[in-house]
């Protein structure tokens, strides 16, 4: 029986090669019709035998480009049209509705064959074909044609163009497809001088990178800083460009064999790091690399090359390793232009490496780690933005503005929550701009119309009076009833949880900072049923630089103001006029905001125990208690629980301890089983009054490995079932998806 059918795909399905695996696969069962894009996503047409019909939709799911992600097919009955043979039909844009659009992907390996072998593409570092290469960095407007990315400046040659056309080649409709004849290339500038050719400027590039040289060279979606990550003087010098002192920074290995030979690479991990999508991952470290890449803590974000010119590098290259961070000075968006590059970076590194195509779409690398066998995400850009997340909601029409740190806001299709890229602390006037420069992008791209916006409840965050200033009405969210929705979005739940947010900071009902909270709520409400203690937070903001402030101010709570003199040990490296100015602050009360906050009871604790005291880069002091942590032992410290959670037993355990000469690596460890019991005590004391069975936890604080891994094993022994973040991050970076989730659940529920 002959059929004639349309099938309709939604999803991850342009600028991945998914038409010519379609028309490959319609050819492989003998049908006939067409496939074209539009800007909702692939339409095709086939006619046939029923049976080969059939079998043609079921290879669809496991015969599609591995960069695509179908999630939706949709199959009618149409009348008979007799088609000839079966085509690629060209693109057509009918609504205001949108397809996905691809992230950026890595080189595959059939391209990096061609830098080696093919006439026109020897050494060519923009090879690209339907498999691989630049897309969202690249892309101004949908359908995903060349005419609308920055590649519309380079006309295709001959060779390019017959590729371009040829159905059964790779690079057919490969949009950025180039060579050395007609594509962007290389601009060296070094010791006053312009270097074009790549072979030349690719000897000189590794000589000054293996000599101890600093270099700022453009990558896919804005410019790194590299050196010799073995070098230690180097890596110095790198960061005093970057004015980056004490924060860990990313490193580049050659290949995963030279990676563990100085990491421990499980094989989640190294999924992870060698995937088309090649993000950061955090590695615990086996080898010494150089001491200043991650300042004491015992991890390292590690990545893989991805760019054709990394790979020539490391031919050319004696080191196996370069660090290779973002290029910007520190807390300011990454650089895009050549021009901007040239400016800060000529008269501070030892070359500016350049092309000339444009970067449209500012994206950072993405960092990820593996807990529980999980891959998660810290920071969601290149290789996963902008993928929607999807929802069970109706989401058109909203827009999600985020906080303030490590920033991400989100645009309404349908059902798709569409994550901007990685953005950062919008308190820097640059940043701030590269956000309001991403809102316009993303809407005149996703064809966006906002309706109604969503904004943290805090008054003075810039994303707050960014939405403010809109004409759509808006609506305010609680910051961690946020984060707990976005853990239930990203995992599907539409009912009442236990939810558990630690995190650093975020404005509360009572307007005091909250940040250990426990909630039973749902996506439209919340109760808050606990939380950690109200402890005075001297200087405000300022505590998450100097530790020891929270440190004062919980001693001083728990011990009474006599603390200095009585436990004066405890003191000893802290300048005596700073403590008296902070104390007497504490003591009138004067800009002493307070707050529940995990983030600054690990912050205490970890100035405590002196391991950081000046934090030199945000969660710096968290980070440091973790990293000494002793995983094995079992013990714990107590806390009492009223009208609130009180940690002044805990406390005197710890002081304890230390006056025993006990290990700072004992102490981390049985705090962190205390913070373990804290939680899994309390949800079930909760539980057992309400009935609720699920929990979601969120929150930055539940980026430290070691709750993130026991708190759901613990919770799970106790049958109950735990949801945690990893498509999304569980910080701020995923705050916009909690928000979109909440507004759309009021909205359906019309109470908003």
């Amino acid at each position: 029986m002959i059929v004639s059918k349309e099938i309709h795909i939604t999803g991850l399905v342009q600028g991945v090669g998914f038409r010519p695996a379609i028309y490959r696969l319609a050819h492989e069962f003998n049908l006939k019709g067409n496939v074209a894009n539009n800007n909702t996503g692939v339409v095709i047409c086939i006619e046939g035998v029923e049976d080969d019909a059939v079998k043609f939709i079921n290879s669809l799911e496991y015969k599609t480009p591995k960069a695509s992600n179908i999630t939706s097919v949709s199959v009618i009955n149409k009348d008979f049209v007799g088609y000839d043979d079966f085509v690629i039909s060209a693109s057509s844009s009918t609504s205001n509705s949108i397809t996905e659009v691809s992230p950026d992907i890595d080189v595959c390996n059939e391209c990096l064959d061609d830098i080696q072998y093919q006439a026109n593409r020897i050494d060519y570092c923009f090879t690209n074909c339907t498999n691989c290469g630049p897309r969202f960095s690249i892309i101004k407007q949908l359908p995903y044609d060349r005419c609308k990315t920055t590649m519309d400046v380079f006309p295709m040659c001959d060779l390019c163009k017959d590729e371009y056309v040829d159905i059964n080649n790779r690079r057919f409709h490969a949009q950025p497809v180039a060579c050395n004849n007609c594509g962007p290339h290389y601009n060296l500038y070094y010791n006053a001088n312009n270097y074009t050719n790549i072979g030349e400027i690719i000897v000189i590039v590794s000589s000054l990178i293996d000599n101890g040289n600093v270099l700022a060279v453009k990558g896919i979606g804005g410019f790194h800083l590299l050196c010799n990550a073995f070098d230690e003087q180097s890596v110095i010098k790198l960061r005093k460009i970057k004015n980056r002192d004490g924060k860990p920074t990313a490193i580049m290995f050659s290949d995963i064999a030279s990676a563990k030979k100085y990491l421990y690479i499980n094989k989640a991990e190294e999924e992870l790091l060698t995937s088309w999508r090649k993000p950061i991952v955090l590695l615990k470290i086996k080898k010494q690399i150089s001491p200043s890449i991650s300042n004491g803590i015992d991890t390292v974000g590690v990545m893989l090359p991805y760019m054709p010119f990394h790979y020539l590098l490391f031919k050319q290259l004696k080191t196996n390793s370069i660090v290779a961070t973002s290029g910007n000075i520190s807390d300011e968006p990454v650089i895009i232009s050549n021009d901007n590059a040239k400016d800060v970076f000529a008269d501070k590194c030892d070359a500016v490496l350049t092309y000339n195509r444009e970067i449209h779409n500012r994206i950072d690398d993405s960092v990820a780690m593996v807990v529980g066998g999980v891959p998660r995400l810290i920071r969601r850009s290149r290789g996963y933005a902008p993928s929607p997340i999807m929802l069970n909601h109706n989401v058109e029409g909203i827009f999600a503005a985020g906080a303030e740190l490590v920033v991400c806001f989100a645009i309404g299709k349908d059902n798709q929550v569409i994550l901007s890229q990685h953005i950062g602390d919008i308190k820097n006037l640059e940043t701030f701009d590269f956000y309001k420069e991403s809102i316009r992008k993303f809407t005149s791209l996703f064809r966006f119309t906002p309706t109604l916006c969503v904004r943290d409840m805090h008054p003075d965050y810039l994303s707050s009076k960014f939405v403010n200033g809109l004409q759509s009405h808006h609506i305010s969210v609680q910051h961690h009833h946020a984060h707990i929705a976005s853990c239930m979005a990203e995992n599907g739940i539409d009912e009442m949880v236990i939810g558990v947010c630690f995190d650093g900071t975020g404005y509360g009902d009572d307007g005091n900072t909250w940040g250990g909270e426990f909630f039973t709520c749902d996506l439209a409400d919340y109760k808050r049923e606990l939380h950690f203690e109200y402890i005075m937070q001297p200087g405000g903001d300022a505590t998450t630089a100097y530790p020891w402030r929270m440190m004062l101010s919980y001693l001083m709570h728990y011990f009474g103001n006599d603390v200095v003199s009585d436990y004066n040990f405890l003191f000893k490296d802290i300048d005596e006029v700073e403590l008296g100015i902070v104390k007497d602050m504490i003591l009138k009360k004067i800009n002493v905001p307070f707050t529940s906050s995990a983030g600054r009871l690990f912050d205490a604790v970890s100035a405590l125990l002196g391991i950081c005291r000046i934090s030199k880069y945000h969660a710096e002091a968290p980070m440091m208690l973790e990293s000494v942590a002793v995983v094995e032992i079992d013990k714990n410290y107590s806390y009492d629980v009223g009208d609130e959670i009180s940690f002044k037993s805990t406390f005197e355990e710890i002081i304890k301890d230390i006056i025993a000469g006990t290990d700072v690596e004992i102490i981390s460890a049985k705090f962190h089983n205390t913070i373990v019991k804290v939680v899994v005590d309390n949800v079930m004391e909760i539980s057992a009054k309400t009935g609720i069975t699920k929990v979601a936890l969120s929150g930055g604080t539940f980026q430290n490995k070691l709750l993130l891994k026991r708190v759901p094993e613990c919770l799970s022994d106790k049958k109950m079932l735990c949801f945690t973040q990893s498509k999304v991050p569980s910080n701020d970076g995923g705050l916009a998806l909690g928000q979109m989730a909440i507004a759309a659940k009021r909205r359906k529920l019309g109470l908003i």
